[in-house]
């Protein structure tokens, strides 16, 4: 299964060639994705800011997704990667550390554009 995170989202709202070619191609291997909470929280603080038709269409999209929770062992794990990262001089930023944690955690592939994901050691990432 794949997490996506907000980039994939926003770029699949935006219509993003590469974006809705990845999309298509999970939808027709039969795969589920999933989204962790705080990348779940970055897109709807977007659409609710934009409201109408936006806010529409991420409700829509984002009606399917596994959402990821943030418990106790997510937590502790974004906090040890957050440190590891640190020690290497590397500061990742809090959300960003919760959703790799809650991606790593569940086994799934981490699905951005982003390419900072790729630096932190033991998460699968896949970008598009």
């Amino acid at each position: 299964m794949r997490c996506v995170d907000s980039t994939f989202l926003i770029d699949l709202i935006q219509e993003d060639a590469s974006a809705l070619t990845k999309a298509k191609s999970i939808v027709d291997a039969g795969e589920g994705l999933s989204i962790a909470a705080p990348a779940l929280t970055e897109i709807l603080i977007g659409a609710h800011y934009k409201g109408g038709r936006t806010l529409r269409e991420t409700l829509e999209r984002i009606g399917s997704l596994d959402v990821l929770a943030i418990d106790a062992e997510v937590a502790g794990e974004a906090a040890r990667i957050g440190a590891e990262m640190l020690r290497r001089g590397q500061a990742v930023g809090t959300i960003d550390l919760l959703i790799a944690a809650a991606a790593k955690l569940h086994g799934h592939i981490l699905l951005t554009r982003d390419t900072g994901f790729s630096r932190i050691p033991g998460i699968a990432v896949e970008t598009y």
